[in-house]
């Protein structure tokens, strides 16, 4: 691509069509957005306090929920502010640098989202499978790297993404059909060759994945550990703690691949809503889940209400 294309590119504007892309619909859209973001912002923030106010909440299980609920924040910051404020100001366009921006922060957190939940996931397995060395194991030290790796990782699949498309050169309508800039998307408006793209695009997906075969193996570690329980008590109490994660684990990957395992041809209201769960409503919820089903949390959140209330 030459320097000219290039600074076409840079000074290229999108338009991001929306939810649904009809008018009575994207005012739907605009007041549950409302009410989601805020309740999504104070629950997750509730978590960390609470977290943070609470010494017998100071161990690995509850400090990885607590990152979880810090990348919710940002995750969910990344697109729905956007797309309130376009609809505010009666406008749909977003830059070419605002559209790069969305993409990278969507990989970088959605991939720290799941590496975190691996980390969760290997957690519990410790936990139940090797309770007398699970202090040894899940130290600090562990725990701290476990969290800086999907960082890291987030954010090492997301620079190579963002820097191929933004090599990219676009013609003809720039319409996004979505209310944020997702690379499928976008890679289907170029209009040069996004072979390499395509390349590391799947390689993204295989580092994102990578996540949910952890999941998957250390809970069939823990399933084998439980059934070799003869206290039906010791099941019961093993489930409860990973009840949980497992409803989370669920909701994410349950509408991650509703989103992208599908056919881009065409783009439904069903797909919309598909959407509209992956961006908005499983960050809002994963506080409310792990609150009501966990009871030292609720015990520790009861407690940072009645502090605020006395002050």
């Amino acid at each position: 691509m030459s320097m000219k294309e290039d600074n076409q590119s840079s000074n290229m504007d999108f338009i991001l069509l929306g939810v649904s892309g009809h008018q009575e619909q994207e005012d739907f859209f605009f007041i549950l957005f409302l009410l989601i973001y805020p309740i999504t912002l104070i629950g997750n923030l509730v978590i960390i306090l609470a977290i943070h106010s609470d010494i017998r909440l100071h161990n690995p299980m509850y400090f990885f929920l607590a990152n979880l609920s810090f990348v919710d924040i940002f995750f969910s910051s990344v697109t729905l502010p956007k797309m309130l404020a376009n609809h505010i100001l009666g406008t749909k366009v977003i830059s070419f640098g605002g559209c790069l921006t969305q993409m990278y922060f969507m990989i970088a957190l959605g991939n720290t989202d799941s590496y975190i939940l691996a980390a969760m996931a290997y957690d519990r397995a410790v936990a139940i499978s090797r309770p007398l060395h699970y202090t040894t194991i899940m130290n600090p030290w562990c725990c701290a790297l476990l969290v800086v790796r999907s960082w890291v990782v987030g954010n090492a699949n997301a620079l190579p993404q963002t820097l191929l498309t933004a090599k990219l050169s676009f013609c003809g309508h720039q319409e996004v059909a979505n209310f944020y800039c997702d690379m499928a998307f976008l890679l289907k408006l170029s209009c040069t060759d996004i072979y390499f793209n395509l390349k590391m695009m799947y390689v993204g997906v295989g580092v994102f994945s990578m996540p949910l075969l952890c999941i998957i193996i250390s809970y069939v570690r823990v399933f084998s550990t439980v059934l070799r329980v003869p206290s039906t008590k010791g099941v019961l109490k093993a489930f409860s703690t990973c009840g949980s994660h497992l409803t989370v684990v669920s909701l994410y990957y349950g509408t991650v691949m509703g989103m992208y395992f599908r056919p881009l041809t065409s783009y439904s209201l069903k797909d919309a809503l598909i959407t509209v769960m992956y961006m908005a409503v499983t960050p809002m919820l994963n506080p409310f889940i792990y609150s009501l089903r966990n009871r030292d949390m609720k015990a520790a959140l009861g407690k940072l209400f009645h502090r605020g209330i006395s002050s």
